[in-house]
């Protein structure tokens, strides 16, 4: 049985498309925000990030104060800006908090989990 050239073509064509579906390296490492500055939640309580950006990498700090189910949280934090999302992780301190925030000019929203308690969604905003 011979293969014609118009179906090897075809699965030619399906093994380089697929391989190219990827996002490229451009775009998973471009950097559109600067977090830089204290961010503050709207939401109850009262939880606070303090960044320092150089390039993709953040450093900073995070409190957050005594309302339950948290509790009180603080510690040093460091972090990746990709594109227009800032992930983190603390470094130092109890409770091992970390977060996928996405950045839209002085807030950013997304899911921040505090140790051993579950997830939630919390909404910063820029201090100015």
């Amino acid at each position: 049985m011979k293969t014609s050239p118009i179906v090897l073509i075809l699965m030619v064509s399906l093994v380089v498309s697929v391989g190219c579906a990827k996002p490229d390296w451009i775009q998973q490492t471009l950097v559109t925000v600067d977090v830089t500055g204290t961010w503050q939640s709207t939401e109850g309580g009262f939880f606070e990030l303090e960044l320092v950006q150089q390039g993709s990498k953040v450093t900073g700090s995070l409190r957050r104060l005594g309302l339950p189910p948290w509790g009180s949280v603080s510690g040093t934090l460091e972090g990746k800006v990709t594109g227009d999302m800032f992930r983190f992780k603390q470094t130092t301190g109890t409770s091992n908090t970390e977060g996928d925030m996405t950045v839209v000019g002085d807030e950013m929203s997304g899911r921040v989990t505090p140790g051993q308690i579950g997830p939630r969604v919390d909404v910063l905003r820029r201090v100015k």
